[in-house]
């Protein structure tokens, strides 16, 4: 998995895998997945920021669960 954001276009994208999509899905004007025959290969969101998807919070509790079950 790789995730990169553009901060100048306020782009997050994030690869699952490097096969090729063979089908782009939109949920709203600014979410794509993108659908290889595997499953989803890709997302990719518009306006992450502006849209209050980033920075990422993780609440406390779910850190301290992965701490302990780690």
């Amino acid at each position: 998995m790789k995730i990169d954001y553009d901060e100048k276009e306020d782009i997050l994208f994030i690869r699952f895998s490097d096969d090729l999509v063979e089908q782009d899905i939109s949920y709203g004007w600014n979410v794509n997945v993108g659908m290889t025959a595997k499953g989803i290969g890709q997302i990719t969101i518009l306006d992450a920021k502006a849209d209050g998807l980033l920075p990422v919070t993780v609440p406390e509790t779910v850190l301290k669960q992965a701490v302990m079950s780690g």
